[in-house]
């Protein structure tokens, strides 16, 4: 995607007033750089498809055994602690 770039100059005030019609800019791919002082302060690029959640995403697909808290066994104890000497 060829993205137009959109620059606001300082001051800040014609970026604050605009910020609805810059968001729009920015979600049709446009990039916007706003400067203060000759210095790039931010940039404004679309946020992307909206994605599902990530949260129970796998639900009903793994399983955990009845023992997986169970304590561990003494030689895998013992690993970790050598690891630490």
């Amino acid at each position: 995607m060829n993205a137009q770039r959109h620059v606001i100059t300082d001051p800040l005030a014609p970026a604050k007033a605009h910020v609805s019609k810059l968001a729009h800019q920015a979600s049709t791919g446009q990039i916007i750089i706003i400067i203060k002082t000759r210095c790039a302060l931010a940039q404004l690029i679309t946020a992307g498809q909206y994605r599902s959640q990530r949260i129970g995403l796998m639900k009903g697909k793994l399983t955990v055994p009845d023992d997986f808290d169970a304590p561990l066994p003494d030689e895998v104890l013992d690993t970790f602690q050598k690891a630490l000497i």
